[in-house]
């Protein structure tokens, strides 16, 4: 099985020497590590000129401004049975070739395989996201792909059967978050798709509240207009309605009446947010255990910023996606910063 690795990037120098770096010190090599310069203007270009012939670079002179343009870009020229699609703020676990070489292998009626995301240490805002991603992939995630629909396969942690891909999918380039639109397209057509813990990568999270709330109005529209683009899915199978319905109907009343409680009731608000903070402390402790990082202890206190940032941009984004129809195609890619620490344990 010929495995190649595709990496799109724009200005990227903070982080893609690191990123390039841990694909080529896998335990099992990749056969190709393909990486699109999307028209960078900082020091990108030299660092991936200092790895010589071990990548192969296509260059786009001037950048596609968005990510989908230079993943489109790079696949014609990716030669594997198996591509993996990462980023360039994202480090590989060295056995992630490893893993997913086993799940092709084990299950050749597979067609995606979605992986196991890691947030980098490096301040509280990275800490909430490590939080997340620790209930999110150990619980939700996990009982997602029991019911055999994995929500979404992780841009920087997915991985596709070559040929499937050709035939199956295409880009369109209609919606903010490709990674969900593909997943949503497999699910349409019946295709096999399998969540691997073991698969991990490592990635950098948004570090001021600037870059958080621009890249989580990416998600969020994103998630309206794949959900606008794809709802008949709901109707094909109870798991799927059971599913979609959990995250958008039970998400909307949440964040709605997170904001109504105070103004009917300041004392059942008061004993609503003392009971969340319970139960967020018990969430942490799990996530502590899971991702050995002592300083999910505190997430629960800071967290509780991020849970009413998240509930008002989610209604904004409904509101903007869904009534008024101001599609936001816009591409916003958070500050990088150089890779200093990183969680070396694995799930």
């Amino acid at each position: 099985m010929k495995i190649s690795i595709l990496i799109p990037c724009h200005n990227e120098e903070a982080s893609i020497g690191a990123c390039v770096q841990s694909c080529l010190d896998q335990t099992r090599k990749p056969d190709e590590i393909l990486v699109v310069n999307d028209g960078s203007t900082d020091g990108t270009k030299e660092i991936l000129e200092s790895f010589g012939r071990q990548i192969r670079v296509v260059s786009v002179p001037v950048a596609t401004g968005n990510k989908s343009h230079a993943q489109e870009l790079g696949l014609k020229f990716v030669t594997g049975d198996v591509f993996i699609a990462t980023d360039g703020d994202t480090k590989l676990d060295p056995d992630f070739v490893k893993h997913i070489e086993e799940d092709f292998t084990t299950y050749p009626e597979l067609t995606a395989v979605g992986g196991y995301v890691r947030s980098l240490a490096h301040n509280w805002l990275t800490a909430c996201r490590a939080f997340e991603y620790a209930v999110g992939q150990n619980l939700h995630k996990l009982a997602q792909h029991h019911l055999d629909f994995l929500f979404v396969i992780p841009g920087a942690a997915g991985a596709f059967r070559t040929k499937d891909f050709f035939d199956h999918i295409t880009f369109e380039h209609d919606t903010l978050t490709e990674d969900l639109d593909f997943t949503y397209r497999l699910h349409m057509q019946g295709l096999k798709i399998f969540y691997d813990r073991r698969a991990v990568v490592f990635t950098q999270d948004p570090q001021t509240l600037h870059s958080y709330i621009n890249q989580m109005r990416r998600w969020f529209g994103g998630g309206w207009q794949c959900l606008l683009k794809h709802y008949k899915l709901a109707f094909q199978q109870p798991k799927m309605a059971l599913e979609l319905s959990l995250m958008y109907m039970e998400g909307l009343a949440f964040s709605f009446l997170l904001f109504v409680i105070p103004f009917l009731s300041l004392k059942f608000f008061v004993t609503f947010i003392g009971s969340y903070l319970v139960v967020a402390c018990a969430f942490a402790l799990f996530a502590t255990w899971q991702e050995k990082r002592w300083e999910l202890l505190l997430v629960p206190v800071p967290y509780l910023l991020l849970v009413f940032i998240n509930a008002y941009i989610f209604l904004e984004q409904m509101v903007q996606e869904v009534f008024l129809g101001k599609k936001n195609l816009a591409w916003f890619q958070p500050e990088r910063y150089t890779f200093i620490r990183t969680n070396e344990s694995t799930v």
